[in-house]
């Protein structure tokens, strides 16, 4: 079961702890020191808000709530950019009402869950985008998880931003310092704003390409080394997790193919560049996914014929020695019947010529079966 800290993000940035949450049903439920599951706790959109500023002419012009941010942004000629965290379907119909979100895009919003995608409704479009966070462990095993994914939903107007985030998708708080450090992107309206997520979100996934490869090359040494194991399941769950990464990398690749071809004149035309850039980026994000996943699969069908083999070796190794202890059982077989007349049984030396005959039989079969290589 996954816990985490219970905050409430203030709108200063600051954030107030209230016991822990544990997820069930792809939902938080919050849970004080002891324990217990705590009432639900309704949030003001306040809390919901993580930052709501407007810009004007490349510059963060004022903070405001987001009922009157959009207001001041039309009256300088502006923007605003609004950032969610987490909002419930009341608290995100509240935003949408102030700035004319479509009903179907906020269901979506609210519920998560969806696959990156462009839409366009009137004059607003609407981007999901998939985040990856890699998941830190010391050892790959059979239940380690590698990637964690999040999504980030972004509402772009003429004169707005609304950013949505849910799950393990990181804070854009440090792309919204980095954007403000630059008044020459951000002059250029929302649409610098939708480039400077996407961009982050695409970096992200090539630092966690990179940290992937670790696991996949450690896996792959561990495979062939002299010492290695049943590795199947621990190539199982990386395979999986791979699956998953794909599934937040591959469906990106049509929404950015729009953005860089303006999404049908709602992109300020001087960004178009700079998706081309981020759309290359994950291009070679998909490269690495696809190389990987060849990798693992290799892996995966060399394991089981290291197993194969093994399998075989042992079954030579325990063929060989029934075939040696056959002899002596089969001689002790004849010395266990009750006739009369034996050879040898009036032998002074019978008894050591049989146990010697014996030895020698069985050497014999020893050298033969090593010879081959089967012992």
């Amino acid at each position: 079961m996954t816990y985490r800290p219970a905050v409430i993000h203030r709108k200063d940035g600051s954030r107030r702890g209230f016991g822990r949450q544990w997820r069930r049903a792809g939902r938080w439920h919050s849970l004080d020191a002891g324990g217990g599951e705590l009432p639900e706790q309704r949030r003001c959109t306040a809390d919901v808000v993580v930052d709501c500023a407007v810009y004007d002419e490349g510059c963060r012009a004022a903070s405001l709530p987001p009922q009157e941010a959009l207001d001041e942004a039309r009256r300088r000629g502006g923007f605003a950019w609004i950032g969610l965290h987490e909002p419930d379907a009341e608290h995100l119909e509240e935003i949408a009402r102030v700035f004319g979100l479509h009903p179907l895009a906020v269901e979506d919003a609210v519920h998560a869950h969806q696959r990156p995608k462009l839409e366009r409704y009137g004059d607003t479009l609407f981007l999901v985008l998939k985040t990856i966070v890699f998941v830190e462990h010391e050892k790959l095993t059979a239940t380690s998880e590698v990637v964690d994914t999040g999504e980030v939903m972004i509402f772009l107007g003429p004169d707005f931003v609304v950013v949505v985030r849910h799950g393990s998708a990181p804070g854009l708080a440090r792309v919204r310092r980095a954007l403000e450090s630059r008044p020459e992107m951000l002059v250029h309206g929302p649409s610098a704003v939708l480039h400077a997520i996407t961009d982050q979100v695409v970096d992200d996934y090539l630092d966690v390409a990179d940290a992937v490869e670790l696991d996949v090359d450690t896996l792959e040494s561990d495979v062939f080394s002299p010492e290695h194991g049943d590795d199947a399941s621990r190539i199982y769950q990386l395979k999986r997790e791979l699956i998953e990464f794909k599934r937040a990398v591959l469906p990106m690749a049509r929404p950015l193919e729009r953005l860089t071809e303006g999404a049908d004149g709602l992109i300020d035309a001087e960004m178009g560049r700079y998706f081309r850039d981020v759309a290359d980026h994950l291009s070679h994000v998909r490269e690495h996914l696809v190389g990987y996943g060849e990798l693992v699969d290799g892996l995966l069908s060399a394991n089981l014929s290291q197993l194969a083999v093994q399998q075989n070796v042992d079954m030579r190794r325990i063929s060989a020695g029934a075939a040696i202890l056959a002899i002596p059982t089969m001689i002790a077989g004849f010395y266990g019947m009750n006739f009369r007349h034996m050879p040898e049984l009036g032998w002074t030396y019978g008894y050591p010529i049989m146990l010697g005959v014996t030895a020698v039989l069985s050497g014999v079969c020893y050298r033969a079966f090593r010879r081959v290589g089967w012992l």
